[in-house]
């Protein structure tokens, strides 16, 4: 659990280590100032690619993350009322849709490959909702025996590479509790044609429930979010 006294001495170090800015976001009712890397171009390390082809994706809000962060908080949220119901985040970035889930009620676990995407989304959501959240190191590739299972499971723009279809189709299907449901939102990416045909064969059903659009400057897109839950249930 965090204590503003422990989110404090992370922030600091996070200010330290990173050049950091902050982006406001209006969620609902709600705007949060979410702290996160002013660019993921710096923190791009030849060793982490050389070593597993890592690239910091996770230093920046993407329009997919703002989609979902905005869907949570909506009365007519695709997941409805929070309260009482576990979520799991896949890779949560700096904490953006952490940010919301917790607004929304949930009880949430972010999890991310990388340590320091964990600092960011636990200081961002407590300075976001005073709430602490549980966060784990993850790597989908290598899920720990003893995974658990949750009410819900989330992502956001997660299918950018060919191979993530299986390993992400695979990931919900060891997270996601009987009677569960998981919540991709995707701007189209190369991978997600492959996930789709990937979900039934983990045991899974797929549907696109809602097309958003977003248009922040230059950027447009049109956000897809998918709901999976099990075939049989």
């Amino acid at each position: 659990m965090s204590s503003a006294t422990d989110v404090a001495r992370i922030e600091e170090s996070l200010r330290r280590r990173f050049r950091v800015t902050e982006t406001t976001i209006a969620l609902g009712g709600t705007a949060i100032e979410l702290l996160h890397p002013a660019s993921s171009d710096e923190l791009i390390s030849e060793e982490d690619y050389l070593a597993d082809e890592r690239l910091p994706y996770w230093a920046e809000p993407w329009p997919s993350s703002f989609a979902l962060s905005r869907d949570l908080v909506d009365p007519d949220s695709l997941l409805g009322e929070g309260r009482g119901r576990r979520m799991l985040e896949l890779g949560c970035g700096a904490g953006l849709v952490a940010c919301a889930a917790t607004l929304a009620g949930f009880t949430v676990t972010a999890s991310d490959y990388y340590e320091d995407a964990l600092r960011f989304a636990r200081v961002n959501t407590w300075r976001a909702t005073k709430q602490a959240i549980d966060v784990l190191l993850l790597d989908w590739r290598a899920l720990p025996e003893l995974m658990p299972r949750y009410d819900v499971v989330i992502a956001s723009d997660v299918l950018y590479e060919r191979p993530y279809a299986e390993i992400v189709a695979r990931t919900l299907s060891r997270t996601l509790a009987p009677g569960g449901v998981a919540i991709i939102a995707d701007p189209g990416r190369m991978a997600t044609p492959a996930f789709i045909a990937a979900c039934p064969a983990a045991g899974l059903r797929i549907e696109r429930k809602r097309r958003l659009p977003y248009e922040e400057g230059a950027v447009k897109q049109t956000i897809d979010l998918y709901e999976i839950r099990w075939a049989a249930g």
